[in-house]
């Protein structure tokens, strides 16, 4: 038997390859598909069908690209979408994979059409549930994402899908959601990478209310919701190019590089450290360190732009193939050998000032003019802390309130570490603030007195 969970960093993606006596299924595949492919291959299994959970939002699903490499068949799930590919699954409908047997059960809430699957052991009783986005270990999913009107209903909707259909299945069936901590399609879903329905019953907070009307009220929140999923709800209806066929990045020497910028219609995503990128970059980059690729290009980078990549040097795959996932195809280069080559070549290069977090507080006790920007989310605030007379701005929310922030002042930005603060530093800094300074060690180093952790 063959059963593997495969987790995307970064997106907090769970896809699933399920094998038994040569044949396979996958559930919810992401993109960049090689992963299905060699462990079928490994095991000398035939990959049969494809199931999504439901329309995905926040990655583009790699079905089609699947489908067409291994003949499988798709099965997608909310039956009021137009898609233009596959076949609407049935509540209720099976499906043999060997010995083993998968049952689809309608579990909308997310959605208004989610699937959840059933897998039976051998002894014909329930061994996992896939509960895609409807159920996670410690949340549930989201329901604002289709409009506020619709919250309510999936709200209801959701309640009946967890308490009637999935706990139902026994508290000993294993729960295998299609994300873990840090996705966006949930609001706390905790760092449990193995969970039972039985253990969801006793400690997922969103399963402890009284009864139904309690569990609606508390399910229906809004959270943000990154500009990049309505992208990624039009591709997984109709599909994309195939990723194989993709051109790779050129290797840009300076020469190469500079003349791709005089294009209005290029931009540049600097992928390296805080530290590199505030020591020297070029005029105009917007810096995203490549482990934060996956939370935020989709909130700064738009689709109608050609992408020139900085990195050490090296060619960037990893990036290339987080930036595919969420269907930025028009990655047009890198430049080689990174800055060094390009200050060799005679080219200009602007820096970013950054302040170690001692230094700052030091500064502001001394009533040193400055204005502080904190660009964290609430609940990490109130977990770790509010500097007192601070301005918060989460950094998803800046290019917004740009009329908040003063020209006239020196800006520093705080965050967690520095990493977001040179993102949002990089962002400023292209709409024409000239006095940005990123703060460097965050909280732990935090001792001014004047302006008091709170």
């Amino acid at each position: 038997m063959l059963f593997e969970k495969i987790d995307t960093a970064g997106l907090a993606h769970y896809s699933y390859i399920i094998g038994d006596q040569e044949e396979a299924v996958v559930i919810d595949p992401r993109r960049d598909i090689d992963v299905y492919l060699n462990k079928a291959s490994k095991q000398g299994y035939q990959i049969k069908h494809i199931f999504e959970t439901h329309r995905n939002e926040d990655y583009i699903i790699g079905s089609i690209d699947l489908a067409k490499l291994t003949g499988a068949q798709i099965w997608h799930a909310d039956h009021n979408l137009d898609y233009q590919y596959g076949e609407a699954v049935q509540d209720g409908q099976e499906f043999t994979v060997g010995r083993l047997k998968l049952k689809a059960i309608n579990t909308p809430g997310h959605t208004l059409n989610s699937f959840s699957y059933i897998l039976y052991d051998f002894s014909e009783e329930p061994l996992m549930v896939f509960t895609g986005d409807a159920l996670f270990a410690g949340d549930t999913g989201r329901v604002d994402l289709m409009g506020e009107d619709l919250m309510d209903d999936l709200a209801h909707k959701l309640y009946d899908s967890i308490y009637n259909k999935i706990l139902p299945l026994g508290d000993s069936v294993i729960m295998c959601p299609a994300h873990g901590s840090g996705s966006v399609c949930g609001h706390t879903i905790a760092e449990r990478e193995l969970t039972t329905l039985g253990l969801e019953k006793k400690v997922n907070p969103n399963l402890q209310y009284e009864n139904e009307e309690e569990f609606v009220e508390n399910v229906k929140v809004v959270l943000e919701r990154p500009p990049y999923f309505r992208k990624m709800e039009k591709l997984n209806l109709t599909g994309t190019d195939f990723i194989e066929g993709l051109p790779e990045a050129e290797a840009l020497n300076p020469a190469k590089f500079d003349k791709k910028l005089k294009s209005e219609n290029t931009l540049i995503l600097d992928i390296r450290n805080e530290l590199d990128f505030a020591s020297a970059h070029i005029p105009n980059s917007i810096s995203i360190w490549q482990e934060g690729l996956a939370s935020f290009a989709g909130w700064f980078i738009p689709y109608d732009k050609e992408l020139l990549l900085i990195t050490d040097g090296a060619y960037p795959q990893k990036a290339i193939d987080i930036l595919h996932r969420l269907g930025y195809d028009n990655i047009k280069g890198y430049l080689k050998d990174g800055m060094l080559k390009w200050h060799m070549a005679g080219k200009n290069s602007s820096s970013i000032k950054t302040i170690r977090v001692q230094k700052l507080c030091s500064l502001i006790d001394q009533n040193n003019d400055y204005w502080l920007l904190d660009i964290r989310g609430e609940e990490e605030i109130a977990g770790s802390g509010k500097i007192k007379d601070a301005h918060n701005i989460h950094l998803t929310q800046l290019l917004d309130n740009l009329d908040k922030i003063p020209t006239d002042q020196s800006i520093y930005i705080f965050c967690g570490s520095g990493l977001r603060s040179t993102t949002a530093a990089s962002l400023l800094t292209r709409k024409g603030f000239k006095n940005t300074h990123v703060i460097l060690g965050g909280l732990a180093g935090w001792s001014s007195t004047t302006c008091p952790i709170v």
